[in-house]
């Protein structure tokens, strides 16, 4: 038995939490990965896995094997790259993910100067508004946003996310513009529900330095981005957004901001990657470049518009998304 080939293929199993997943990620027969983990188990002489028809656990013994042949791998590789062909530059597949307004409008018109750069890299860039499972996904890195609370996770910062309450101008020709919190007792809010709860997300505003959870009432909720941009232009009510999300519509008076004295929480936004994998060639290229890529926009690298730095390239308007659905701490807590 080839024992270096062995300890991918268990390594790979643990990580996928699937025989099927980890044979079909490494091109191998499934029966092929079964065989090997039982002859591993065999010379090693103890269980490493706890099987049952609905999941996989790591023994004791499984669990401290584990650590150590990602440390052995994690060596080899470095150990490979350091003496490879350095002009070659970084190669391979990449899958990343990221919430979609981050993906369509900072990310994606970006790409062909990535490309340009990196033309070995092939990426797989996953977007949506739900948290993703890095280990089960098989994601490399990931953008998130708001405070990283797991242990498993390294997090280089990148950037700041900037909020912004603001409406359209005709629902404020009917409701009134709102000056305090009180205010917007007497107003209605566009709700974002979360997918996983399904409870509305309240609002929250720094008062005196102490950061207020505000509720707001409202007659529609939804859980898409697109759809809460959409009815806010709608005249639905207010919403509180990124501020290079709505940016364009504020420039030409569709929304308009309100409160401008009371922000909102700042949240930090993060690129993330397993503590315990190897930080491969081609995740230190796409990490580094992501975070030149926000550090020269004012608007996600936390300066204001004025600061200087290129214009942030935006996609345009139609299909605006905005990830204030993000930015609550209940999905900050799941590392979204």
């Amino acid at each position: 038995m080839d024992r270096f080939q062995a300890m991918q293929v268990f390594t790979r199993v643990v990580d996928a939490n699937s025989f099927t997943r980890a044979a079909d990620s490494l091109g191998l027969p499934r029966t092929t990965v079964t065989t090997t983990i039982q002859t591993l188990e065999s010379m090693l002489q103890v269980r490493l896995l706890n099987r049952t028809t609905r999941r996989l656990s790591l023994t004791p013994d499984g669990a401290s094997y584990y650590e150590r042949c990602i440390r052995i791998l994690a060596d080899v590789e470095e150990t490979e790259t350091s003496f490879r062909n350095v002009a070659r530059g970084p190669k391979g597949r990449l899958r990343i993910d990221a919430p979609a307004s981050i993906g369509r409008l900072i990310l994606i018109p970006q790409l062909c100067e990535f490309y340009h750069r990196y033309p070995d890299i092939e990426l797989v860039i996953g977007m949506g508004d739900r948290p993703v499972d890095m280990v089960q996904e098989a994601v490399d890195c990931a953008i998130r946003i708001g405070e990283l609370q797991d242990s498993t996770m390294v997090a280089r910062r990148i950037g700041t996310f900037q909020i912004v309450t603001c409406a359209a101008p005709g629902y404020l020709e009917r409701r009134g513009v709102p000056h305090t919190i009180e205010d917007l007792q007497g107003h209605h809010a566009v709700h974002y529900f979360s997918g996983r709860t399904g409870r509305n997300i309240d609002w929250d505003f720094i008062v005196d330095g102490v950061t207020t959870e505000v509720k707001v009432n409202g007659v529609v909720s939804v859980n898409d981005t697109d759809a809460y941009v959409a009815c806010a232009l709608q005249g639905f009510g207010l919403i509180q957004a990124a501020r290079y999300m709505v940016l364009p519509y504020l420039q030409s008076g569709e929304l308009i901001e309100i409160m401008p004295q009371m922000s909102s929480s700042p949240m930090p936004i993060s690129v993330v990657y397993l503590h315990n994998r190897h930080l491969s060639p081609k995740v230190r290229a796409f990490v580094d470049w992501v975070a030149e890529l926000f550090a020269a926009c004012p608007l996600l690298s936390g300066r204001s518009e004025g600061d200087g730095g290129k214009e942030c390239n935006f996609a345009g308007k139609p299909g605006t998304n905005t990830i204030r659905a993000v930015l609550n701490r209940e999905n900050s807590a799941e590392i979204y």
